[in-house]
């Protein structure tokens, strides 16, 4: 239970929580007034934003941009930034999930009183995430339904592809057709933690320097290519000091898990440091303050960032990961840009070097011969 009296204000207002960065106990407004100085002193010593400039908020419903959102609108007032906000939401078209979660961020726009632009999956790629499952489920004989959904992606679809690389170049495709400067997410302090160490153990070194820079994409990242710069404002903010702030302030958030989300492996790394946390609250700001120190031997062979060739995207190959998993869709084959795809490149160049002949090719007679026994 909290002390009885506030640390912060000498006893003149009563405790009403513990703060979990300092174990300190804190009254309401105490609270209130240290997590929005510490957020706008991370803006002002890492130079995060501009006169000026029009930067899209991400805005998925959730805790951390939720108040994202509340607290720039606040301090950009409060302290004159000059910027000009708007919120940025992807809908992936996942029924009953996101359809829910912008009904929250519809109401945030006006509470906020915010520009809002929302763009879908099925606008950026031609793809929504629902007909994603269902022609992969397709593909493979599976019948669909909406239970069908988590048990085929939990267990069918490797980490890191479909949803998850779509979403990571969603914002910034959409960022790109309003043309705005930069993209502020709601990373928090336990979420980049997390990524420290989950790198460590994968020994993806490219990612291990990238992900404690509290900025990325701008002149001074030189892993980045021509995206717009994404910040992090929250980089230091823990998780549970941003639950208690929206709770304590009344804010409206969707709290609901998506289906496609499970992800074992950084659940276990997110267990491992909530046991840390709970031994030593500070364990989550000193692994983020050792990641910074990290130094990449220059004799590292490092992954070469280059522009893809259909999109304009940065990547680390010709083609990107979107594009090769839009491609294989398009063309009904969904492995297209999962885990090892030389066969089904070979298969589909084959398939149009045989198409673009002008007789009748092989794969053509195969399709007539199917069409006359139906």
């Amino acid at each position: 239970m909290p002390s009885a009296t506030c640390v912060s204000c000498n006893g003149q207002r009563p405790a009403a929580l513990v703060r979990p960065k300092t174990s300190e106990p804190y009254c309401k407004q105490c609270f209130f007034d240290a997590f929005e100085r510490e957020i706008h002193e991370t803006i002002v010593k890492e130079q995060l934003f501009k006169p000026g400039e029009t930067i899209a908020v991400a805005a998925s419903g959730g805790k951390d941009s939720t108040v994202l959102a509340h607290v720039l609108k606040l301090l950009n007032e409060r302290h004159s930034y000059g910027l000009k906000l708007v919120l940025l939401s992807i809908d992936e078209g996942i029924t009953g999930y996101r359809d829910d979660s912008l009904e929250t961020v519809k109401r945030n726009q006006q509470q906020y009183e915010l520009p809002l632009i929302i763009l879908t999956y099925k606008e950026l790629y031609g793809w929504s995430m629902d007909e994603i499952v269902k022609a992969v489920g397709r593909k493979n004989n599976f019948s669909y339904s909406h239970e069908f959904h988590y048990l085929f992606v939990l267990y069918f679809f490797p980490s890191g592809t479909f949803c998850g690389v779509f979403r990571r170049q969603a914002l910034d495709r959409g960022a790109m057709k309003l043309s705005v400067n930069k993209i502020a997410t709601g990373h928090n302090a336990d979420d980049i933690a997390e990524t420290i160490l989950m790198n460590i153990l994968r020994g993806d070194i490219a990612r291990l320097k990238r992900c404690t820079l509290i900025m990325t994409g701008d002149e001074s990242d030189d892993s980045e290519g021509s995206i717009i710069p994404r910040c992090k404002p929250l980089k230091y903010a823990y998780e549970k000091e941003i639950v208690l702030y929206a709770f304590y302030k009344r804010l409206d958030y969707f709290s609901t898990e998506c289906l496609y989300s499970p992800n074992a492996y950084r659940g276990n790394i997110r267990t491992y440091i909530k046991d840390l946390e709970r031994l030593r609250p500070s364990s989550i700001i000193d692994i983020i303050h050792s990641g910074e120190q990290l130094l990449v031997k220059q004799s590292t062979k490092m992954p070469v960032q280059r522009v893809c060739e259909r999109c304009s995207y940065c990547s680390s190959m010709p083609i990107c990961k979107a594009c090769l998993l839009i491609e294989g869709l398009n063309k009904g084959v969904p492995k297209l840009g999962i885990g090892k795809t030389e066969r089904y490149r070979k298969e589909m160049q084959k398939k149009d070097e045989c198409c673009s002949d002008q007789s009748l090719c092989h794969c053509m007679k195969e399709k007539l011969t199917v069409n006359e026994h139906n």
